[in-house]
């Protein structure tokens, strides 16, 4: 256990930011998971559009690094696209 105010603090913060982060990242890899498992185009366009929205936010508040959400993007557009 802690010893200063501050750190009990600080551990009680990361905690709170450990279950906000899990479930955004369960989220994100669901939304991933439905573009994949898209049979029409129509449908897996319109996963897409909400995915990459998803995948912008989580790199916009630093949950994921920018590049890795681009490259997410990328992936799944060649998906997309070769449907």
């Amino acid at each position: 256990m802690a010893n200063y105010a501050s750190s009990i603090r600080r551990i009680r913060k990361s905690e709170v930011s450990r279950q906000r982060n899990r479930v955004y990242n369960s989220a994100l890899k669901t939304a991933i998971k439905n573009v994949l498992a898209a049979t029409e185009k129509e449908d897996a366009e319109n996963r897409f559009r909400k995915t990459a929205s998803l995948l912008d936010k989580l790199a916009s508040k630093g949950l994921i690094h920018r590049n890795k959400a681009a490259n997410q993007k990328a992936r799944l557009a060649v998906f997309v696209n070769n449907l």
